[in-house]
């Protein structure tokens, strides 16, 4: 535990001075989407790692951050560029609002029920994105401002941007695991009648992982939607946005803190380089199907857990197979205590 502070610092260093070496722009647009789903995933095992409730509805907060963001400066001109980063908070606020009654509801049901209610709710949120032409633009768009970023460093401040999400996301995951919050999530993960029956509060810490949840993914939707500057529905409420994120959680470790930042790292870094290679002929999705299958037969756990499982076999084994100490004889205690011991 006390190098875990140590390992954050670390690497939000590594992330703060990595724009410095003058990266080429591709490399920081894909380090801008790794860190997206990087928030995402982080905050996806906020609900569907630490309470075990499968959510497949995020991608609808998701286009909902977006969204917002796009009707508060649809129209207007932004002049510094960071005026929409000063509304994120509102957005996240936003998205948890929505998130609460919809987690009041769909969580009266438990896995595979829950994941297709979610997913449902997904699916609605996609129609009217795609009919609600006033408020939307449908299936034309909605046209957000440009920002006014130098060229050379225009993928820098929606990289910084990102990065303080990601270390709010870890922060509150941290807080949760360390807290009565992630005790009570992992109880309900558990058994959730059982932990009702001793008097742990299920519906409330269901309810508020699943609302802080989807608020951090709204946030990301609206970074991303200003990042992009047009909003299309079949992007931005796209069901592949969930299952990639759930994806990245289960194949870095359910229910650890670093285990969805390092299934983001690999698996959407990889997705990114095998698409720049491959181009647009598709064929980067068998390789990464590949990836993800080979790291899920040898490692099934997660590679976080899967490795601090067999770290821990190996200590265990290597303890086991010291040679315990000879006992000691009745001389040499004597020796060891000064005494003269009976004639």
């Amino acid at each position: 535990m006390r190098a875990g502070p140590v390992r954050g610092l670390l690497f939000f260093g590594a992330l703060v001075v990595t724009p410095l070496f003058g990266l080429q722009h591709w490399v920081l647009n894909l380090l801008v989407f790794v860190l997206m789903f990087a928030v995402m995933s982080s905050s996806w095992n906020l609900v569907g790692g630490m309470a075990g409730y499968p959510s497949l509805g995020h991608a609808a907060f998701f286009g909902i951050g977006a969204y917002a963001l796009g009707l508060i400066f649809r129209g207007h001109t932004v002049h510094s560029g960071y005026e929409p980063f000063f509304w994120l908070p509102v957005i996240g606020l936003l998205g948890a609002v929505v998130g609460w009654p919809i987690a009041v509801v769909s969580m009266r049901t438990r896995a595979d029920v829950f994941a297709i209610v979610t997913i449902t709710f997904l699916f609605v949120v996609q129609t009217l994105a795609f009919n609600l032409h006033g408020l939307t633009g449908g299936a034309q768009g909605l046209a957000m401002p440009i920002a006014p970023f130098p060229a050379a460093t225009f993928e820098e401040p929606f990289y910084y941007v990102l990065v303080v999400l990601l270390a709010l996301a870890l922060g509150l995951t941290y807080g949760a695991l360390r807290s009565k919050v992630g005790l009570a999530l992992s109880a309900v993960r558990a058994d959730e009648d059982k932990a009702r029956g001793i008097g742990v509060p299920t519906t409330g810490v269901k309810v508020l992982a699943f609302s802080v949840s989807v608020g951090l993914t709204a946030m990301v939707g609206g970074v991303w939607g200003y990042y992009e500057s047009f909003i299309y529905p079949q992007f931005a409420v796209d069901p592949l946005i969930t299952i990639a994120i759930v994806l990245m959680t289960f194949l870095g470790g359910r229910a650890t803190l670093w285990g969805p930042v390092l299934g983001a790292f690999l698996l959407e870094a990889g997705q990114q380089v095998l698409a720049y290679q491959l181009g647009g002929n598709q064929f980067y999705l068998i390789a990464y199907a590949m990836i993800f299958l080979l790291v899920m037969l040898f490692l099934p756990r997660g590679i976080v857990p899967t490795i601090a499982q067999r770290r821990g076999k190996r200590s265990r084994s290597a303890g086991a197979g010291a040679t315990p100490a000879p006992p000691a004889s009745g001389l040499d205690l004597r020796a060891a205590t000064g005494s003269r011991g009976t004639p």
